[in-house]
This record gives structure tokens, sequence and C-alpha cells, in this order.
């Protein structure tokens, strides 16, 4: 009788196929968005958010409270085994000049964040960019999901935001030309 309330206990103390589809049904949208961030394809955020999910309710010793980063960081590796983005860098040991995000803008005046900038960055520094920047994981925790050193992490880093932002100021550029371009039609016509 002590062993099967024991037994009981400890179940419910773990992570559940039930919690991990209350996760997936309530966190559906973020968690396809980061998926597709980190694949920059449709396709392949699909297959790996599939994989990812099985993986999850396959794993039966997940405590509960950990279910929902769980679940995330699944999805995370799942798509690190769809593309194994490769660093292109050196594995230098220059200081790299620290980016603050805030001077940054990563997302647009209503605060939708702009995915085209973030796809058009190169697999590794997309990853890199997506965990470090957006999703906030530890330098030393992401140079261990992508088998590289911190302070590679830190250089991509730096470059990525770098490149996001030459990206976003691109678009914004080409889309005041644009505007003016489309004006200039309008008093001609």
């Amino acid at each position: 009788m002590l062993k099967r309330i024991h037994s009981e206990n400890a179940e419910a103390r773990y992570a559940s196929c039930k919690d991990f589809r209350r996760i997936v049904a309530e966190d559906l949208h973020s968690l396809y968005q980061l998926v597709f961030l980190l694949t920059g394809d449709h396709q392949k955020a699909e297959r790996c958010f599939v994989a990812g999910l099985e993986d999850c309710v396959k794993e039966s010793r997940v405590f509960r409270e950990w279910a929902r980063t769980w679940a995330k960081r699944v999805i995370v590796q799942n798509a690190i085994r769809e593309l194994h983005p490769q660093s292109s860098h050196s594995n230098s040991s220059a200081r790299v000049p620290i980016v603050f995000c805030s001077e940054v803008q990563f997302s647009d005046p209503s605060g939708h964040l702009d995915e085209d900038a973030v796809v058009r960055l190169a697999d590794f520094e997309r990853f890199v960019f997506v965990l470090c920047v957006l999703e906030r994981y530890r330098e030393h925790e992401c140079a261990l999901l992508l088998g590289c050193s911190d302070s590679e992490i830190r250089e991509v880093r730096t470059q990525a935001i770098e490149q996001f932002a030459n990206f976003r100021s691109g678009a914004s550029d080409r889309c005041d030309s644009d505007e003016r371009s489309g004006q200039l039609e309008v008093l001609e016509a």
C-alpha cells in the first residue's frame, strides 16, 4: 500500500502526455515561431516541431515544472539535428566588442519581430541570434548546444546583431525609397 502511494506521488511530479498537449495548445504560436526562426523554412520547421512534440510525449521522466522548458529545448535540439549549423568563423580568441541589444530594434513599432531579417541570417548566425538574443540563452549553454566555444558564440552573436541591423536598415531604406518613387509617380500622373 505504502509503495503504491509513493509511486503515485512520484508519477504526479512528472509531466504526462496530457501536460505536453496542454503546453502545445497554450504555446503553439511561440513554439512554432521559435522553430521557424531557427530553421528559416516552413517545411523544416514543421518536421522539427512534430518530431519535438513526439520526443516530448515519449519522455516520461521530466518534472512537471520543467515541462515547458523541456518542450522548447527538445524542439531546439531537433532544429539543430535537422540543419547541423556549422560556424564558418575561426575559433579566435580576439576580444569581441560588446554590442548592446538596446542599440538595435528587433521589432517594428507595433511590436512584431522582423522575421525576414532573422531568416536572412546564415544558419549558424541565425541559431546564435535566436538562442542568445531572442531566447536569452546564456553563451555557454548556446555553445554546448552548437558544439563550439563561448568566445565563438560572442563573436557570432555580435556579427549576427550587426547583420540583423543592416538587413533592417536596408529594408527600411528600400521602403522609404519605394515610397518616394511611388509618390513621384503619383505626382507625375
